[in-house]
C-alpha cells in the first residue's frame, strides 16, 4: 500500500512546541493543595513503575489530572518526539494525513506529532479517563494547531474501535493493560493505521512489551521504521539486555516543584517501535548505547541490519567521519544519512 502523498515545507520545531506546552502547563498547580499534588504523584509513580489495576481509569480526578500533566506530560512529550524524529527520518517526505492518540490521557504525544509535523490535521485523542480528556482539551485550545482535536471517552481494550488513519500513536499504555487488551489494541491499531508508533517506559518490562506489539505489527503485514534497521527478530536475547533510548527533558519551576527535583534537566529512558504498512527506509545502522569517546577514537554499539549487535570503532583517520562519531548520540542513525548535519554531505 502506497503512503499517502502529503509533502511539508519544514518539520515543525519540537522545541517551540515544547515551550508552548510549558506555558500552557505553568498555571496548572495554582489553586491545588500542594499535599494533594503530592499524593496524587506519588500514586501515580507506583502505577508508573509497577503493575495498575485495570478495572479502572489512572487518572480519576481533576487533582490526579493536574499532578500527572505536571510530572509525566513534559517527559513523555520530550520521549515521543524523540521515536517520532527517528521514525519521520525513516519516511522522508511523508506526513500523516490523520492521527488518532490512543489512550492519550492529556495529549502529550498529540502534542510531540504536532512538533514533528506541522499543520492542522484530523486528531482523536482516545482514553477512557473523562478528568484527562476534559484537561487535554483545556491546554490543547493554547495550540491553534490542536484547537479543533477530538477528545472521546473510550475504553482502551478488547472493544476497542479505531476509524481508519494514516498514523496511530500508543504510548506509555500497554503498561496499564492485562495482556489479552494489549493484544487486542495493537491488532486495532494495525488494522486501523498506515503507520504505528508505540512508546513504553525504557525498563525491561517495557521493552518486551514493545516487542511483543513489534511481532504483531510484523505479522500484520507492517514494516519496521525505526529503531530497528531491519523487520527481522531482535537479536537482543531474551533476559540479558533490553533496547531502550533516552530523552533530556528541561525541567520548569513548576516540574520541579512537582518532581521534589533541583536540576535543571532529566532524562527520560524509553522504548518504542515504529512501523508502517509502505516500505521505509529504515537506519542503516542504529546507535544502541551512549558512544565511548576516548583520545583519538569513538566505540559505537550498533544494532546493524544483519541482524546482530556489533561495536564499531571510528578513529581520525575516518576524517569526517570521526567528527560525526564525536557529535553523534545514543538512538541516531549511523552512519549519520546524507544531508544530516554531520559535515559528510
Amino acid at each position: 500500500m502506497n503512503a499517502p502523498a502529503s509533502f511539508p515545507s519544514s518539520p515543525s520545531s519540537p522545541s517551540s512546541s515544547a515551550d508552548t506546552l510549558r506555558t500552557a502547563l505553568a498555571g496548572l498547580l495554582d489553586g491545588l493543595p500542594p499535599k494533594s499534588a503530592t499524593r496524587a504523584v506519588e500514586r501515580l509513580i507506583a502505577n508508573y513503575r509497577g503493575r495498575t489495576p485495570t478495572d479502572a481509569p489512572v487518572l480519576r480526578d481533576r487533582s490526579d489530572v493536574v499532578a500527572y500533566a505536571a510530572y509525566r506530560m513534559p517527559a513523555t512529550f520530550e520521549a515521543v518526539c524523540a521515536a517520532l524524529e527517528a521514525f519521520a527520518a525513516a519516511v522522508p517526505g511523508w506526513v500523516p494525513g490523520g492521527h488518532v492518540d490512543v489512550g492519550g490521557g492529556t495529549g502529550a504525544a498529540t502534542w510531540a506529532v504536532n512538533a514533528t509535523w506541522e499543520g492542522t490535521r484530523p486528531v482523536t485523542v482516545l482514553d477512557w479517563a473523562e478528568p484527562a480528556l476534559a484537561l487535554g482539551r483545556e491546554i490543547a485550545a493554547t495550540n491553534p494547531e490542536l484547537k479543533a482535536a477530538e477528545w472521546q471517552r473510550s475504553r482502551i481494550g478488547s472493544a476497542l474501535t479505531i476509524e481508519g488513519t494514516d498514523l496511530v500513536t500508543v504510548s506509555y499504555v500497554l503498561g496499564e493493560l492485562t495482556p489479552a487488551d494489549r493484544t487486542a489494541v495493537v491488532e486495532a491499531a494495525a488494522t486501523a493505521a498506515q503507520a504505528v508508533v508505540i512508546i513504553e517506559p525504557g525498563t525491561p518490562d517495557g521493552y518486551a512489551r514493545v516487542i511483543e506489539a513489534r511481532d504483531r505489527l510484523i505479522a500484520a503485514g507492517f514494516h519496521i521504521a525505526a529503531p530497528c534497521p531491519h523487520s527481522a527478530a531482535c537479536p537482543i536475547v531474551p533476559g540479558e539486555d533490553w533496547c531502550h533510548f533516552s530523552a533530556r527533558v528541561s525541567r520548569s519551576s513548576l516540574h520541579r516543584q512537582v518532581k521534589g527535583g533541583s536540576l535543571s534537566y532529566e532524562d527520560e529512558k524509553f522504548s518504542y517501535v515504529a512501523a508502517t504498512r509502505f516500505p521505509p527506509t529504515p537506519a542503516p545502522s542504529r546507535i544502541v548505547r551512549r558512544p565511548q569517546i576516548r583520545k583519538g577514537q569513538v566505540l559505537l554499539d550498533l544494532c546493524a541490519p544483519e541482524p546482530a549487535l556489533a561495536r564499531t570503532t571510528v578513529t581520525k583517520r575516518h576524517g569526517l567521519l570521526y567528527r560525526a562519531a564525536r557529535d553523534t548520540d545514543w538512538g541516531d542513525a549511523w552512519p549519520p544519512r546524507p544531508g544530516d548535519d554531520d559535515g559528510t554531505s
